[in-house]
């Protein structure tokens, strides 16, 4: 299994281009489904659930065409409206399929999915939602099955469904189901992060009649049919934000291209407080730091608010801030698995329930440490860039569903990191 050696201790210095955004690829993978023709993608990353999603559409009967950041996927002649517990385990946004196929073939076998071990990220607000919309739905044997035979025409019908929690996967995989569905439906406690937008966007391209996507109002007319169209998926504002990160706690001077800066308002206003200097040009955001730091407090809430998935990499940063500060999570209940890990670095880090109590330390040590989901591996890569000596991370086939060539990045920028197995 492969492995992350970093020597930290190298400032970052140079330019960046970030990648298309993970989170904003995969439900528009999913949206090919709906589509009678090609639909043509760009900024496809080249990232393990990216591929987990074209395999499991292949499966399908979907032809995809990849050719580095472009992706074609023709859903003319789907076959197979199943996706298997094999292809699901590993990737939790492969639910996404289970609305596309309802809407447009009334028919779907969707295993209950996995992912991350950050805590329950419950799909019966999904399956509330298509049964308001009139789909029959039986849970069996580890099984999503879904019906709309039994329908007028055979559609799903528009209905007004309130989400009791805030849910992006929910949010996406009911928009792409209502599209396709007569008559009017309206999701009230919609997510509105910029991959929902970017969703949205795209399936109006293809026909769709979408309004209020990014409010939390979002109303879909539902209409006969979807035809492929050209789509370049938004930037990762995830992977922007690590590498904004990085150069804070690094020192240097790091420029990020094919970025907007309108989608990371929240961490650039903590990335400021901290001490580091930001500045905006169009399309490309410079982040200069000396690696001292001030520590801030961090509280995660739905979008427009501080990003959940940016929440383990400002605890690293706050790690060797000047200072204490409070992390508080508030979206998923297991999210603070990186602390023991960043504890094995000599982090000084206090948790109670949803908060943890950083007090900055002087610095860190290189050890071994395990990577155990996401955005933890990415926490532990920065902490290894400024850690004494030498940091292996364990387990990185988590950075891989994430992050594209991230070794390859940092070491352009003159960080000291290799893969090795």
């Amino acid at each position: 299994m492969d492995k992350l050696i970093i020597k930290g201790g190298e400032p970052l210095n140079g330019e960046v281009t970030i990648s298309g955004a993970k989170n904003a690829a995969l439900p528009i993978l999913c949206a090919s489904l709906l589509a009678e023709t090609p639909l043509q993608l760009s900024s496809i990353a080249a990232l393990k659930d990216i591929g987990t999603t074209l395999k499991l559409l292949e499966i399908m009967g979907v032809k995809v065409d990849r050719n580095a950041d472009k992706v074609s996927l023709d859903a003319s002649e789907v076959t197979s409206f199943e996706a298997t517990y094999e292809m699901v385990k590993t990737m939790r946004a492969s639910i996404l399929v289970l609305g596309p196929l309802l809407a447009r073939f009334g028919s779907a076998r969707v295993s209950l999915p996995g992912g991350c071990a950050i805590g329950p990220r419950p799909v019966d607000l999904h399956i509330k939602g298509l049964q308001a919309m009139g789909a029959a739905i039986h849970i069996t044997h580890g099984y999503i099955q879904a019906s709309t035979l039994h329908l007028p025409n055979r559609r799903l019908q528009g209905a007004r469904y309130y989400m009791d929690l805030v849910t992006v996967t929910g949010t996406e995989n009911l928009m792409m189901a209502a599209t396709l569905a007569e008559g009017t439906t309206v999701l009230e406690n919609a997510a509105k992060e910029p991959e929902v937008v970017d969703l949205a966007e795209c399936l109006n391209k293809m026909g769709a009649k979408i309004a209020g996507a990014g409010t939390d109002i979002i109303t879909i007319e539902g209409v006969e049919k979807l035809n492929g169209t050209n789509h370049n998926v938004v930037c990762d504002r995830i992977e922007a934000g690590t590498y904004m990160v990085a150069a804070a706690m690094a020192g240097g001077e790091v420029t990020l291209k094919n970025v907007r800066a309108d989608l990371l308002d929240a961490v650039i206003d903590k990335l400021r407080e901290a001490g580091a200097e930001v500045t905006v040009n169009g399309e490309t955001i410079t982040v200069k730091s000396d690696g001292k730091l001030k520590a801030v407090n961090v509280r995660t809430a739905p979008h427009p608010a501080f990003p959940t998935d940016m929440q383990a990499q400002f605890m690293a940063m706050n790690c060797i801030a000047e200072g204490v500060s409070t992390v508080i999570e508030t979206i998923f209940e297991n999210r603070f698995m990186h602390v023991q890990e960043l504890q094995r670095l000599g982090a000084d880090i206090t948790v109670d329930g949803h908060t943890a109590l950083v007090k900055g330390v002087s610095h860190l040590d290189g050890a071994t440490v395990m990577a155990t989901d996401l955005r933890a591996s990415a926490s532990l890569v920065l902490a290894g860039l400024v850690a004494r000596d030498e940091t292996v991370i364990e387990r990185i086939y988590h950075l891989d569903r994430g992050y594209e060539l991230l070794e390859e990045k940092l070491a352009a920028l003159g960080a000291k990191v290799k893969r090795a197995n």
